[in-house]
């Protein structure tokens, strides 16, 4: 992968340097059991044992203790336990639209630093159409929308075609299937009715737009703010016949539809443009630590707000949060370092 230099906002403070402190890892994992859901994409959101393990590694690395937290039932009993100095947090939480807000919640109960945003800017920006709305009092610009909730009617005024359905409070893509373009309001209505029938719970259609696609991650907080350079998905084919969607299938797949370009060839003044939009979103929603925001250009290049989301993944070499930092010449490792030091340093510990 070819190295390109951070792009800084502002000047980095001096880091704090770390000692050995007992660092707990909080984390979902993807089991071979599944619920009653007939969501082929269930699970997508957790993480795999290796991913878990990768991170750990570059705690030890650092010379630190760990210890293995899984965010099931048991997880406030083992965080009284083991009494971890600071938790690395990439637990999506379990059930609900507020999920992602609940191991945060129970580490604030517990008074427990932890790395990521707290639970109130996980559980807004799970949430598309809120995120959406309170941006927009920001000036962010983002596509026309609207949500359908179950069991209301399913109206298409004010909307133009062709447009992208997809669940309102999921991640990982899940929900966005080979069939997630509607042309027409028929096509509207099957798949927001299909979406209730597998997740249940309230469905965004947004106009597409078919310009290119863009995802940018941050790192730190106030002065130490770094943005990466924006990353383009360049696709080669797609899943869905005329439409480049970076759904489900792609991820999962992604070396058979799609390249990653970073820094992504692009004007000056578009690059500008992202970083932008990139730290105003970053600081208007109070994130923390790390996050990762996806745009997408429209025909003419005009540059809009997709979602963002401040817990991104980082299994190595696959989610695009480190895949974009190891463009850049920042290995996993120093990833994980480096995340881990922003939160240290936020919660004002010297480690």
């Amino acid at each position: 992968m070819s190295k390109a230099k951070w792009k800084t906002v502002e000047n980095q403070s001096e880091e704090v340097p770390l000692g050995q402190v007992k660092i707990g890892v909080a984390f979902n994992l993807k089991h071979a059991e599944t619920t009653k859901s007939a969501a082929p994409d269930e699970q997508a959101e957790y993480d795999s044992m290796d991913t878990v393990l990768a991170i750990e590694s570059a705690i030890r690395k650092l010379g630190h203790k760990t210890v293995l937290l899984e965010a099931d039932e048991s997880f406030p009993q083992k965080l009284q336990s083991e009494k971890p100095d600071l938790v690395f947090n990439i637990a999506e939480g379990r059930g609900g639209r507020a999920r992602e807000a609940q191991v945060p919640a129970l580490l604030n109960l517990y008074t427990i630093p932890f790395t990521g945003s707290d639970e109130t800017t996980l559980c807004l920006s799970l949430d598309k159409a809120l995120t959406k709305r309170l941006l927009s009092t920001y000036q962010v610009p983002t596509p026309r929308y609207r949500l359908y909730m179950p069991g209301e009617p399913i109206r298409t005024a004010g909307l133009k075609f062709p447009v992208i359905v997809k669940p309102n409070a999921e991640g990982s893509s899940k929900g966005i299937a080979d069939v997630c373009i509607a042309k027409t309001g028929a096509e509207l209505k099957a798949i927001v009715k299909q979406n209730f029938e597998l997740y249940g719970g309230a469905v965004l259609a947004e106009e597409f737009l078919s310009g290119r696609e863009f995802t940018v991650g941050l790192l730190g907080n106030g002065e130490s703010l770094r943005v990466f350079p924006p990353m383009e998905i360049v696709y080669h084919k797609s899943p869905i016949e005329g439409y480049n969607v970076y759904n489900y299938t792609v991820k999962q797949e992604y070396q058979s539809y799609v390249t990653y370009q970073c820094p992504a060839e692009i004007p000056e003044q578009m690059e500008q443009e992202l970083i932008r939009l990139s730290k105003k979103i970053f600081l208007a929603l109070n994130c923390r630590d790390f996050a990762r925001i996806d745009f997408r250009a429209d025909a003419s290049g005009k540059l809009y707000f997709i979602e963002i989301n401040p817990l991104p993944g980082l299994a190595p070499h696959y989610s695009d949060y480190p895949m974009l930092a190891e463009f850049c010449g920042v290995s996993h490792e120093e990833l994980v370092g480096e995340v881990l030091k922003a939160g240290a340093s936020r919660a004002g510990l010297r480690l």
